[in-house]
């Protein structure tokens, strides 16, 4: 009998983590990532310098934010930029960084994709 019960118990708990990781992925990306830039970067009229930076992406309402905290600095830089996630055909294989130029002659981000996600960050 206590071996039903603890087969019934393990089965239970298996099927709730599954439910809670789907719930925690529904958009397919995560809740944060990590991402190095070798040269400064524009990120939501912000110039970011060159350097690590830890990401969350984060819901406002409807809309998904994107918050970019700077790592190893006493004094971090933390910036949030608005985008649109756009479906990928399949899970990502790698990370991609594209940028635009603006008129000053600095990168600005444009998209992001981070491997296993099945959507891109488009800003």
């Amino acid at each position: 009998m206590r071996n039903i019960f603890a087969g019934i118990l393990i089965l239970v708990c298996v099927v709730m983590l599954g439910t809670i990781a789907s719930a925690e992925n529904q958009l397919g990306v995560a809740d944060k990532y990590k991402i190095s830039f070798s040269e400064p970067v524009r990120v939501a009229n912000t110039l970011l310098p060159k350097g690590n930076y830890e990401i969350r992406h984060v819901m406002e309402g409807s809309d998904h934010i994107m918050v970019f905290q700077q790592l190893g600095t006493k004094k971090p830089i933390e910036v949030r930029a608005k985008c649109t996630l756009v479906a990928l055909g399949a899970k990502a294989n790698d990370d991609q960084k594209t940028y635009t130029m603006n008129a000053a002659n600095e990168r600005v981000l444009h998209e992001l994709v981070f491997k296993g996600d099945r959507s891109k960050h488009v800003f």
